[in-house]
């Protein structure tokens, strides 16, 4: 007996949900609708964003790759490793020009 009117009760708590709170279920479908096309726009910026990392990515490996090349073959750079204490001198002799232009102010 106990059992059935609990079934019975259930039974008539499940009616009055699905008569009883029309708006209630269509503000609650509207949120799914608007909870999935936002949930569908993120899985696009994502997939937008992850492209132009990796393509991005690609780009820079090939400039690193290229200035890698040049300075290889730069002029300066068989300078610097030939003359070793003129390449520091110059050095110096640059950030002290800089350093003396900067403190003028």
């Amino acid at each position: 007996m106990a059992t059935q009117t609990a079934k019975n009760t259930s039974a008539k708590a499940n009616t009055s949900n699905e008569q009883g709170h029309p708006v209630t279920d269509q503000l609650k479908e509207s949120l799914h609708q608007s909870v999935d096309k936002l949930a569908d726009n993120a899985s696009v910026a994502e997939e937008n964003i992850r492209r132009t990392a990796t393509s991005s990515a690609e780009n820079m490996s090939e400039r690193k790759r290229l200035a890698e090349q040049k300075w290889q073959a730069s002029s300066v750079r068989n300078y610097a490793v030939e003359n070793p204490v003129a390449t520091a001198g110059l050095a110096f002799a640059a950030g002290m020009l800089v350093t003396s232009l900067f403190r003028k102010k």
